[in-house]
């Protein structure tokens, strides 16, 4: 296959899990990858700066849908509405394959102490992400840290179910119930909190 072959990135993210899964991450090479997918060395590198970055390819388009979700949501829509609006949208920017996939990433991330270390940084890029946008709609930065925190600890569960799951509900189903379980759960703790001070 020439290096031209399109979807050079998908090619280069299925090779790179299936080696990392056949030999482990610090024994596969980028050469290896790129020929295993039939490109060559320099189209890996034209697409990605090293082979850890291949796995987290779609980080900027997730990115920018979540904060997208937060901008166009409607002028009138309550704090969670907003959040929820920021975290549909990212979930939505998942391909179809996405739960195979994870489900082959996810004992990669396990073993691989620099694998988690970029994980756990594309977290931190979505939460801060989200957080800005919903500061600059709410005008408010500690609501904006829960929410985002709320949204993307929700989001995160609800990936790891619905991966794990019999593929009856959608991913937006499985992040929707934890996110309004998170919800239910701070409604809970403010009632709490208003009893404690009046007592």
């Amino acid at each position: 296959m020439g290096r031209w072959e399109p979807d050079a990135r998908g090619r280069l993210l299925r090779a790179a899990i299936e080696l990392f899964s056949e030999h482990g991450y610090d024994a596969t090479t980028s050469a290896q990858i790129a020929a295993h997918a039939g490109l060559t060395k320099t189209t890996l590198f034209r697409h990605f700066t090293d082979k850890r970055e291949i796995l987290f390819q779609g980080q900027d388009a997730l990115v920018a849908a979540a904060v997208a979700g937060i901008v166009n949501a409607p002028a009138d829509v309550f704090p969670g509405e907003l959040v929820r609006a920021g975290i549909t949208s990212l979930c939505a920017a998942h391909s179809d394959d996405l739960r195979d996939m994870g489900r082959l990433l996810d004992p990669l991330l396990a073993a691989t102490p620099e694998l988690r270390e970029r994980a756990t940084f594309k977290r931190s890029a979505i939460t801060e992400a989200l957080q800005e946008a919903l500061r600059d709609r709410l005008g408010d930065v500690r609501q904006a840290g829960l929410l985002a925190d709320m949204g993307v600890r929700a989001y995160y569960e609800g990936y790891a179910s619905w991966m794990l799951g019999d593929g009856r509900d959608t991913l937006i189903d499985r992040v929707d119930h934890e996110l309004i379980a998170y919800q239910g759960t701070l409604a809970h703790m403010h009632e709490a909190l208003k009893q404690d001070r009046s007592s």
